[in-house]
């Protein structure tokens, strides 16, 4: 990915205030090029009343009329000095001045030739350069009382004292221009700052970096994920959610879609109101069961939405079987391990101190009871993998000095699936287990299983002369983390409570305080070969 030269906040200040200086430039040039033409238009304006005031005049009419320029420099100068304007000349109609701010000029002709249309008889104003300097002219004719043109009246007013004018005035734009750029610099900041804190001090590319590698993630792990905003809405889906929501007979990509309107049942709207995460909750959907984690979205401590995860529940069931089967192989090898290698240490030491009559009866002993006890469980229980299990339970009770005795009441005969092997091992794995650990105090140390299969069904008891197990704990005996041994415990019996209600089987507990406890389970039983029919 190209790496970005400038950082975000770097870039909005220099656009904002780009933006700010090429606003304020364009807006001074029109407002100043209005100015200008408003304050010529005022100054002509202005030049052409006074210039008007002065051609009504009676001491210009009469003037012009008596042939008496004094008359008319009296009256000139004292109107120039009100208005304040350069000069103003009253002029014959050949051009002969009869007033001048310098009375040496009157009496002579006027400068600048731009007098001609006004002694036709218009009103105008004009630029021009006469005996002082460049000034703006406004020109009207004088006329008698017949209304016969006698003459013209110009005033001047310095270009100077315009440009000076328009000078103050772009000085004030200017002005307000440099604050203008100064609060668009200043706002620039604040708005730089705003986006990248909302950013969390991100830049685009790393944002454009995070997305990719986010979105690969989510899409690349197998639980399916449904997110929802504020108004539970959904607003993401990844591909392992659509499949198992198409699995179920849902439609695979409800994006937009109200999520209690999608899936009636799957709490999400509950986690909004509520901010509480709900984890390892089970969802049914059409048959299928779902194990589900719910969490709130949080920004600055506000509720923005909320995710869910979904994972197929019997996906789960297989993978934790499979597990504790594993976990229960290894312990039962461990077992034996362990108690073939104290009859080893036996034989060693038979074979040093060269007792061999002794040595030659132990092995016999041993051979004969390995004998006896595996021939025992082979003759009644057909499957050899339950039959190297069970084995491995009594090495590893007997490791325990806890007497174990597995009684066959029945043929039990070989699964139809592998996977009836699995729920077998987990359930009296785990009670073999719990019944050893509840004798672990108790000075007679006795459990008997039996195994009884009739009408495609098997029964498994499992009985031990432990303490009992009180009635107030019977209602939370199964649930998962419960246990009275301490922490991190209470998963063995929630497990085979959950393989018995999966296969459809019965559980019943049968304990008294004192005088041990019998765990009864019944479960479907698809033989290789049904003898019983």
């Amino acid at each position: 990915m190209k790496t970005q030269r400038f950082k975000l906040r770097t870039i909005i200040i220099f656009l904002v205030i780009t933006v700010v200086i090429i606003s304020l430039l364009v807006t001074d040039l029109l407002v100043s090029r209005t100015i200008n033409d408003n304050i010529m238009s005022e100054q002509e304006e202005q030049g052409l009343t006074v210039a008007r005031i002065a051609a009504r005049a009676d001491a210009v009419v009469t003037g012009l009329i008596e042939d008496d320029p004094s008359i008319v420099q009296a009256y000139t100068t004292e109107i120039q000095e009100a208005s304040e304007v350069m000069f103003v000349v009253v002029m014959d109609m050949d051009g002969i001045r009869y007033s001048h701010p310098d009375p040496e000029l009157i009496g002579k002709p006027f400068q600048g030739d731009d007098e001609t249309k006004a002694l036709a008889g218009q009103e105008y104003s004009s630029i021009s350069q006469g005996t002082l300097s460049a000034s703006l002219r406004s020109f009207t004719p004088v006329y008698n009382e017949v209304d016969q043109q006698i003459g013209a009246v110009a005033v001047g007013i310095s270009l100077e004292n315009v440009e000076s004018t328009l000078q103050k005035s772009h000085r004030n734009i200017i002005l307000g221009s440099l604050v203008g750029i100064f609060v668009g610099i200043i706002g620039a900041y604040v708005i730089a700052n705003y986006i990248r804190k909302i950013l969390y001090g991100l830049e685009p590319s790393t944002i454009a970096k995070t997305f990719e590698e986010r979105n690969t993630m989510l899409q690349s792990v197998h639980e399916g994920i449904i997110a929802v905003d504020r108004n539970a809405k959904i607003t993401l889906i990844n591909e392992s959610g659509q499949s198992l929501f198409k699995k179920a007979g849902l439609e695979p990509n409800p994006v937009g879609m109200d999520v209690q309107a999608y899936l009636p049942a799957t709490g999400l709207k509950r986690v909004l109101e509520t901010g509480r995460a709900e984890l390892d909750a089970e969802l049914h959907i059409n048959g299928a069961t779902f194990l589900v984690n719910r969490v709130p979205l949080m920004v600055d401590q506000t509720i923005i939405g909320a995710i869910s995860t979904f994972r197929d529940k019997t996906e789960l069931n297989a993978l934790a079987e499979q597990l504790t089967g594993v976990k229960l192989y290894s312990e039962a090898l461990r077992a034996q391990s362990h108690e073939m290698m104290n009859k080893w240490h036996v034989i060693l030491g038979l074979m040093r101190t060269e007792s061999y009559e002794e040595l030659k009866e132990y092995i016999l002993q041993v051979v004969n009871l390995r004998y006896e006890r595996t021939e025992k469980l082979t003759k009644n229980i057909k499957d050899p993998v339950l039959v190297g299990f069970l084995i491995g339970k009594l090495s590893y009770a007997k490791e325990k000095n806890v007497q174990l005795s597995i009684e066959c009441l029945t043929e039990i005969p070989s699964p139809i699936t592998e996977e009836t092997n699995h729920h077998l091992i987990t359930i009296i794995g785990n009670l073999i287990d719990n019944a050893i650990e509840a004798l672990e105090d108790k000075t007679e140390k006795n459990i008997v299983v039996s195994l009884f299969y009739e009408n495609r069904w098997l029964k498994i008891n499992v009985t031990d002369s432990g303490t009992g197990i009180k009635q107030s704990q019977f209602r939370f005996l199964f649930n998962k983390g419960y246990s009275t041994k301490g922490s991190d415990r209470g998963y063995g019996l929630h497990l085979v409570k959950s393989v018995v209600d999966n296969l459809d089987g019965t559980i019943a507990i049968e304990s008294f305080a004192g005088n041990g406890t019998e765990f009864i389970i019944s479960i479907p039983y698809e033989a290789e070969v049904d003898e019983t029919l």
